[in-house]
């Protein structure tokens, strides 16, 4: 069968990547057009010849209100882009990952075609715009979920859906990552021997650019504690970032490290784990690395998104639970003193950091175990031909 799958960030082309390996597994048959990033791309190529990439996520990411207006022009071109091409390939379903302010115009545009509509990692319409449920009833024959918390919401809400349990249980707990000590990544790497505190400000522009002068204050301010002063920091560079997005704030910090497309390996490792807000902190705490989340937009994203968000939590890990895990600083808070004071707490307080850890296994322990992608996988092919 032909599946036609569009992820639109990072997170999205992880967990795309897993459920192509799933689909190929599942369908020896099976022929795959994407709209993803490198990892995608990289199951493509080890299973199937040509080009299955349209579109890399990394050229069209932004994030925010402000942000996303600016960008709508281009937006509006890719819509119109991504509606030809599937009109031309003619796929079986069209899988949507996320991504809810393209994916949602591709969802109306296919279902109306007469394309099977499938949405992978249900939009959060649990946190804001529920308005949008009815865009879900209306254009997506199935949701296909990943948090135990939406069980009960999506059924109350009467949509269609199935959990097969959470694909970063796949990602993480198979990946090199929980294989190799901490010296050998050191080593491997080229960075000192030495206790770390890992850093993740992002995948987007954007978002570095905004994190990074609070993370720099941070580490400096820690150094300068002399019970720190000799911990290196490790800034984890996603797949769609390189060492030269980050090369002003290495100059004269010999201390400050890059290491990229090692995500799980930096946090793995580390002492503890400052984190932009994202799925790198329920990644955090699968890996069981204590952590503090911190989050900063533009004083009108902000604004417009206090106003609409309906969750406690911006940290998937603390929704999952219910409760807060670890700290969060938003905006004004999110100050290197703040972090400063957290992550001292972290590494000297063992009853506090041990607490992190007991609610991490709750976490994990309502996530289940591994084998999610794969069972994902299978349940879409099942659909599909129940839905021909």
């Amino acid at each position: 069968m032909k599946y036609y799958i569009i992820a639109g960030e990072a997170s999205g082309d992880l967990h795309g990547s897993n459920l192509m390996k799933g689909l190929y597994a599942e369908d020896s048959e099976a022929d795959v057009r994407f709209w993803g990033g490198p990892l995608m791309d990289a199951v493509y190529h080890a299973n199937q010849e040509g080009e299955g990439l349209v579109v890399d996520y990394n050229e069209g990411a932004v994030m925010g209100f402000m942000e996303v207006f600016s960008m709508f022009k281009k937006f509006f071109l890719r819509y119109k882009m991504c509606r030809k091409d599937i009109l031309e390939w003619k796929p079986d379903v069209v899988i949507l990952i996320d991504y809810p302010g393209f994916n949602f115009r591709i969802a109306s545009f296919a279902h109306l075609r007469g394309f099977k509509v499938f949405y992978y990692i249900a939009p959060k319409v649990w946190a804001s715009r529920e308005s949008r449920i009815a865009k879900l009833k209306a254009s997506v024959d199935k949701l296909y979920i990943i948090f135990p918390f939406e069980v009960d919401y999506f059924t109350r809400k009467g949509v269609p859906f199935e959990y097969c349990g959470n694909p970063l249980m796949d990602a993480i707990l198979e990946s090199d990552a929980v294989k190799e000590d901490g010296e050998a990544f050191l080593s491997r790497n080229g960075i000192p021997v030495k206790p770390y505190i890992a850093l993740l400000a992002g995948s987007r522009g954007g978002e570095i650019s905004t994190m990074m002068p609070t993370f720099m204050e941070f580490a400096s301010r820690m150094r300068e504690i002399p019970a720190y002063r000799e911990y290196q920091f490790i800034l984890a560079a996603p797949p769609s970032r390189r060492k030269a997005d980050y090369a002003n704030w290495l100059e004269g910090r010999p201390w400050l490290h890059v290491v990229e497309n090692q995500t799980y390996s930096v946090m793995r490792h580390a002492q503890a784990a400052v984190i932009n807000s994202g799925t790198a902190s329920l990644e955090a705490a699968i890996l069981g690395v204590p952590q503090v989340v911190g989050y900063k937009t533009s004083p009108i994203t902000y604004l417009i998104g206090r106003n609409i968000l309906k969750i406690k939590y911006i940290s998937l890990a603390n929704l999952i639970i219910n409760k807060p895990a670890f700290k969060e600083y938003l905006q004004e808070y999110f100050t290197s003193g703040n972090l400063v004071r957290e992550v001292r707490r972290i590494l000297e307080d063992e009853r506090y950091r041990q607490g992190m850890i007991a609610d991490y296994d709750a976490i994990r322990e309502q996530l289940g175990g591994t084998g999610a992608s794969r069972s994902v996988a299978k349940a879409m092919i099942r659909d599909i031909k129940g839905l021909l």
